[in-house]
């Protein structure tokens, strides 16, 4: 598989990697940048960052350092629970953006459903998207009652949904939903953690066709539509 031969189309008209390159666990500068390098000279496209992971700013002097065109690369990030509602949502984006050296995010999430901030803050995505720092707006670890709620009062639904999605959590009535929906579901643990490759009925099919568990699991995922970030470390 060629990791830039792969995209999607979201519902907003953009178009987005379907293979992407996470960067939580990913610590310290000189590793932040060597990770990047090493990723985009594979082919990575998609960088998946967040607020929670504490390393925007590593991420955004690494694409600077490395001279990365801006239209070279498709940027993540999640706004963390504790920044949730209308005014702390827009602030930490300014924020976020600072740290990340852009003046947008190619896709901005809202990291997990929060009751208090619920429809707030999904208005304050609205309009950040209005005002041009964040291409794309979506969700993650929401599930169809989290979407269905929405709904009522979301004058631009989510066009991604980033949850744990692997063969042992197939996640199937949410991939429906949202395929009808026209949400692209986007799996933030496509190995399962790694515990999904030990699975033998893996190992048999991978034997069969010359492939690892791995890249079973990862054509399993591009064949049903699924955008994926498998993750540098354990999330």
């Amino acid at each position: 598989m060629n990791v830039k031969d792969n995209w999607v189309k979201l519902a907003d008209g953009n178009q987005m990697p379907q293979e992407g390159f996470g960067l939580y666990k990913v610590d310290g500068q000189e590793t932040m940048t060597n990770a990047i390098k090493d990723a985009y000279s594979t082919g990575y496209r998609l960088f998946d960052t967040a607020q929670l992971y504490g390393n925007e700013a590593a991420a955004g002097t690494a694409f600077k350092d490395l001279r990365i065109p801006r239209d070279q690369f498709f940027l993540t990030t999640k706004v963390a629970e504790d920044n949730q509602g209308y005014d702390q949502t827009i602030q930490s984006v300014k924020e976020s953006l600072k740290r990340l050296q852009t003046d947008y995010v190619d896709l901005l999430l809202i990291h997990w459903p929060i009751e208090q901030h619920f429809f707030e803050t999904w208005r304050a995505f609205e309009d950040l998207k209005r005002a041009g720092m964040a291409k794309s707006i979506g969700v993650s670890n929401y599930q169809m009652i989290h979407l269905q709620y929405l709904a009522i009062k979301a004058h631009e639904m989510p066009v991604v949904d980033q949850v744990e999605l692997h063969p042992l959590l197939t996640q199937k009535p949410l991939l429906q939903f949202n395929h009808d929906h026209q949400i692209i579901t986007q799996a933030w643990s496509p190995l399962g953690r790694g515990a999904v490759l030990s699975e033998p009925v893996l190992k048999q099919i991978g034997a069969a066709h010359g492939k690892s568990p791995a890249q079973v699991i990862l054509r399993w995922h591009l064949q049903n539509g699924v955008s994926f970030i498998p993750k540098v470390g354990p999330r």
